[in-house]
């Protein structure tokens, strides 16, 4: 199933819905335990799409995709992981947005990885047991932000840094993804799984071990190579085969800070 959020022009309510062809249909219940689809349907051209989870947390890890042509090193036993705050997240087609002391921000096109039950000491085997499905993320950082001992909290931080969408499907072969980008029209990432470092179940299985996941927790799985930067006036578009288009663009924050 495709789980999305929306909402109707002139409507501030946000629904909940499933995606049936070129419609949304709503549905009642929690999609983590079960649901109900109602006979209330939307057509999908008529509707705004926002983030398809609000996310109790949000992990991610750095430095996970080796190029093309590089010898893949062991999976490390300490990973680099991050968590971003819930503040981040937008949805597609919102505008990221810069502060005034920010000029440039790196994208990464990411698979985001949705928990969907409670998750403690997992094994990697156990992992495709607590995955309610993926979406795609663009893992957003002002690197100028970065702390030169390696911390990146400030600069995975602002607002709006962390763009997920459309939608979530909960039959997704993460296993077997291809990543892409396009930065105005020009594409600048596409890879697979293939130059993945630390593969998805292992990453989840090391998360469990320090941490207790629960549902609705995202996970950014890593970005291939071909990350670049984006400025005020941009559009960037992260693509996941089968996953659609994740689509933003870039303006200046009205705040004043």
């Amino acid at each position: 199933m495709k789980f999305v959020r929306f909402s109707i022009e002139g409507n501030a309510q946000v629904y909940n819905g499933v995606m049936d062809g070129t419609c949304i249909r709503t549905y009642n219940g929690n999609p983590f335990e079960s649901i109900e689809l109602t006979q209330e349907q939307y057509p999908l051209d008529a509707v705004s799409l926002h983030s398809p989870v609000l996310p109790r947390t949000i992990i991610g890890i750095g430095k996970n995709f080796i190029a093309e042509g590089t010898p893949k090193p062991p999976i490390p036993e300490l990973p680099i992981f991050f968590f971003k705050p819930l503040t981040t997240v937008i949805g597609p087609n919102d505008p990221i947005l810069f502060p005034a002391h920010v000029t440039e921000a790196k994208f990464e096109a990411e698979v985001a990885v949705i928990i969907g039950k409670t998750a403690k000491n997992i094994t990697p085997d156990q992992v495709s047991q607590y995955i309610f499905g993926c979406t795609i993320a663009n893992d957003l950082a002002a690197t100028q932000y970065f702390h030169h001992e390696g911390h990146w909290t400030v600069g995975k931080a602002f607002d709006t840094f962390c763009p997920l969408g459309p939608y979530i499907d909960t039959e997704f072969d993460y296993l077997n993804a291809r990543i892409s980008a396009r930065l105005n029209g020009q594409q600048l990432q596409n890879d697979t799984m293939e130059h993945i470092i630390t593969p998805i179940p292992e990453m989840i299985s090391y998360i469990s071990s320090f941490m207790t996941l629960m549902p609705g927790d995202v996970i950014l799985t890593g970005t291939p190579a071909g990350s670049d930067f984006i400025r005020v006036g941009d559009v960037i578009e992260c693509i996941v085969d089968g996953l659609g288009v994740l689509r933003n663009p870039v303006n200046k924050s009205e705040a004043t800070t």
